[in-house]
C-alpha cells in the first residue's frame, strides 16, 4: 500500500473516531479500558501460574502459596467483575451512540437543502450507508468494534512481547559453555521459523478476510431485494392487490430465486472458510508444537524453570492470538473505512442556498405582494428548462389559478415561489425584494402549503393537523370542522387525541383518501399564514368532488392570497386569474370567461376536451 493510502486510510478513521466522540463521548474511554482488561485477563493466569508451579516445585512455600493464590484469585476476580460492569455500560452507551447516530442522519436529512433530498444519488447514499449498517454494522457502528479489536491485539502481542524476551537469554548466566539448545543461532531459527509460520498463518487470515467482506457486498445487493418482498407483503396496506391480482407467486418466485442467490453466496462464504480455516489450523498446530519443543528443550536442560515453560508457552501462543487479532482490526479498519467514507460524505453535503438575513415584515393586513420576473429554472444536472421566461404578479388578497397538462411546470414553479429551488435566471420579488435576501425561515412562515403528495403520519390526528407535539385541542377541532370533517370527528374514539393508522398503535384508525386530504387542508388552515397554496391535493377525488373542497376553502381562506394549482379547470373558475402553462411557460393568462373567449387558445382547448366532467345535467 502506498504511503498516501496509509495516511488516507488513518485519516479516514481519525474522522471516524471524532465522530463518534460527538454521538456519545464517553463510549471511546470505555471501549479502552474493557479492550485492555480483556487483553490482559488471559496473562494474569499465565504469569501467576508460572510463579504458583515454581513455589510448587522448588522452595514450596505454603504461606508464600497460599499469598499467590489468593493475589490469582483476587485479580482474576476484580477484572471479571469490572469486565462485566463495562461490557453492560458499554452496551448502554453503544445502543444511545446507534440512537445518537439515526437522530444525526435524519437530521440532516431534514437540514439538508431540498435538491439534495430529490436528488437520486443522495438517496443511493444513504441506502448503502443503511444497508452497511444492517449486514455486517458496516460504518460508524463497525468502526468503535473494530478499533476494540485493535485494542485488544496491540496490548495482547506488547505483553507477549515482554514477557517472552527474557526465554532467549535464560541460562546464560549459569552455563559459560552456552550448549546449542541455548544457542544464539538456535534462537535465531526457532524466531526465523515461528515469523515464518506465523506471517504466512496471517496471510491465509487476510486472504479470508478479504473474501469475506468482498461477498457481503454481493450480500447486500440480496439483503435489499429481500428487504423489498419483506416489507411489501408484510405491509398491510399491499394485502389488497396481492389477493385481488393473485401475486402470491410473483413475491414467492421472486423471494425464492433471492434465497437461492443468497444460499450461493453463503455457501461460497463457508467454503472459503473450511479451506482457509484448515490451512491456519494446521500451521498453528506446527507451531504449537515448536514452541512446546524449543520450551521444553530449554526446560529439560535447566535453562529455565517449569513455572517459565507455563509462562513462555501461554505467552507464546496468545502472540499468535493477538497477532492475529491485530491483522482482522487492521484489515477490517480497512475495508470498513468505504463505508465510514460513505457516512461522512452524506453528512458533509453542504446546502448551496444563500439563507438570507432581511426579516419578513410582520403585516396585520396580509398584503404581501408576490412577484415572478422572467424566472428559467432547470432541475440540476439537466439540460432542458422546466420553466423558461415566467413573469408574473400576484395582488394581495387575490386567487390566482394555474392550470396547464402534467409535466407543464406546474408544481416546479411552486417549488420556486416556496424557495426549495432558486431559479437559474431572473428573480422573484417579495413586496419589490428579491425572496433570497429574506430570512430563509420566515420567508417560509409565510405560506401554508398542500402538495399533491402531502403525507399524514402515524401520529394523533390533531398532531398531524398541527404539525406539532403541543396543540390547541379547541382549534384542532374548529379547522376540522371547516375542513368538512365534522361527521367523521365525532366518530373517532379519542377525538383529536386518536392515532392515525396501525403503525405505533393498534387503537389506531384507517382513514379513506378523501379524509386524508381534507386532514391535509385543515393543517393548511391551522398555520394560518398569509399565503395559501393547493398544489393538486385533491387530484385523486373525482371532478365534482374537487370542485366542492376547493370552492369550500376558498370561502375559508376569506382575505388570504391564494394560489390553486390544477389540471381540472371547473375547480379554479372562482379565481380572480388563471395562469395557462404549457411545456414550461405562460402561454395565457386572464379569468375564466376571458379566455373561453379566445377560441385558438389552450385554456379554450383544454377546457372543451374535460366538458364532459362538467356537464351540468349530468350533476
Amino acid at each position: 500500500m502506498k504511503k498516501s493510502n496509509i495516511k488516507k486510510e488513518i485519516r479516514l478513521i481519525k474522522l471516524g473516531l471524532i465522530e463518534i466522540h460527538k454521538l456519545q463521548p464517553w463510549v471511546i474511554p470505555v471501549t479502552i479500558i474493557h479492550s485492555f482488561l480483556q487483553s490482559i485477563s488471559p496473562f494474569i493466569n499465565i504469569y501467576m501460574s508460572s510463579m504458583i508451579v515454581d513455589q510448587l516445585v522448588s522452595a514450596r512455600n505454603v504461606d508464600r502459596l497460599i499469598i499467590l493464590v489468593g493475589i490469582t484469585i483476587s485479580l482474576n476476580l476484580v477484572v471479571h467483575l469490572l469486565l462485566k460492569g463495562l461490557g453492560h455500560l458499554l452496551a448502554l452507551l453503544r445502543s444511545i451512540m446507534g440512537q445518537n447516530q439515526d437522530m444525526r442522519l435524519n437530521e440532516k436529512i431534514i437540514s439538508m437543502d431540498y435538491q439534495h433530498v430529490e436528488n437520486s444519488e443522495v438517496h443511493v447514499l444513504r441506502t448503502k450507508i443503511q444497508e452497511a449498517e444492517n449486514m455486517n454494522g458496516g460504518g460508524i457502528y463497525a468502526l468503535l468494534s473494530y478499533f476494540s479489536i485493535l485494542i485488544e491485539g496491540l496490548v495482547i502481542v506488547g505483553t507477549s512481547i515482554v514477557l517472552i524476551k527474557e526465554m532467549f537469554y535464560a541460562g546464560s548466566a549459569i552455563d559459560s559453555s552456552v550448549s546449542l539448545i541455548n544457542s544464539p543461532i538456535f534462537n535465531i531459527i526457532f524466531i526465523s521459523l515461528l515469523a515464518i509460520g506465523t506471517i504466512y498463518n496471517l496471510k491465509l487470515k487476510q486472504d479470508s478476510e478479504r473474501k469475506f467482506f468482498s461477498s457481503f457486498n454481493q450480500v447486500m445487493v440480496y439483503n435489499r431485494i429481500g428487504m423489498f418482498y419483506a416489507e411489501q407483503i408484510m405491509d398491510y396496506n399491499s394485502g389488497k392487490e396481492i389477493r385481488l391480482y393473485n401475486q402470491k407467486d410473483l413475491y414467492i418466485n421472486g423471494m425464492t430465486d433471492m434465497v437461492n442467490r443468497f444460499n450461493k453466496v453463503f455457501e461460497e462464504i463457508v467454503a472459503e472458510n473450511i479451506k482457509y480455516g484448515a490451512g491456519n489450523g494446521f500451521i498453528s498446530s506446527l507451531l504449537s508444537s515448536l514452541v512446546y519443543v524449543f520450551v521444553g528443550l530449554k526446560a529439560i536442560l535447566g535453562y529455565i524453570s517449569v513455572g517459565n515453560v507455563v509462562k513462555y508457552t501461554g505467552s507464546i501462543n496468545q502472540f499468535k492470538r493477538g497477532s492475529s487479532t491485530l491483522l482482522t482490526a487492521i484489515i477490517g479498519l480497512k475495508t470498513n473505512n468505504q463505508y465510514v467514507q460513505l457516512y461522512l460524505d452524506f453528512l458533509n453535503i453542504e446546502g448551496e442556498k444563500y439563507k438570507g438575513t432581511l426579516p419578513v415584515e410582520k403585516r396585520d393586513d396580509d398584503e404581501y405582494e408576490i412577484e415572478f420576473r422572467n424566472v428559467s429554472f432547470k432541475y440540476p444536472g439537466t439540460e432542458e428548462y422546466v420553466l423558461k421566461n415566467i413573469s408574473l404578479k400576484l395582488n394581495i388578497g387575490e386567487r390566482l389559478a394555474i392550470v396547464g397538462m402534467n409535466g407543464s411546470g406546474k408544481t416546479t414553479f411552486i417549488k420556486l415561489l416556496c424557495r426549495l429551488y432558486d431559479p437559474d435566471e431572473g428573480e422573484i420579488l417579495l413586496n419589490g425584494i428579491d425572496i433570497k435576501k429574506y430570512d430563509y425561515d420566515e420567508y417560509l412562515n409565510l405560506f401554508s402549503i398542500v402538495f399533491q403528495d402531502f403525507k399524514l403520519f402515524s401520529f394523533s390526528l390533531g398532531q398531524n393537523v398541527a404539525a406539532s407535539v403541543e396543540y390547541d385541542e379547541k382549534e384542532v377541532e374548529d379547522i376540522l370542522i371547516k375542513a368538512g370533517l365534522k361527521e367523521r370527528l365525532s366518530t373517532m374514539p379519542k377525538g383529536v387525541h386518536t392515532p392515525l393508522y396501525k403503525d405505533f398503535d393498534e387503537d389506531g384508525v384507517e382513514i379513506s383518501g378523501g379524509e386524508a386530504q381534507k386532514i391535509a387542508l385543515a393543517r393548511a388552515l391551522y398555520r394560518d399564514a398569509p399565503i395559501i397554496i393547493l398544489d393538486e391535493p385533491t387530484a385523486a377525488l373525482d371532478p365534482i368532488a374537487e370542485f366542492e373542497i376547493y370552492s369550500k376553502f376558498n370561502e375559508i381562506v376569506g382575505t388570504k392570497t391564494a394560489f390553486y394549482i390544477s389540471h381540472r379547470l371547473s375547480s379554479c373558475r372562482f379565481c380572480d386569474e388563471i395562469a395557462v402553462f404549457h411545456e414550461g411557460r405562460i402561454v395565457q393568462k386572464g379569468s375564466h370567461e376571458e379566455l373561453l373567449q379566445d377560441v385558438n387558445g389552450k385554456y379554450y382547448e383544454l377546457w372543451h376536451s374535460q366538458a364532459q366532467y362538467y356537464n351540468e345535467e349530468a350533476v
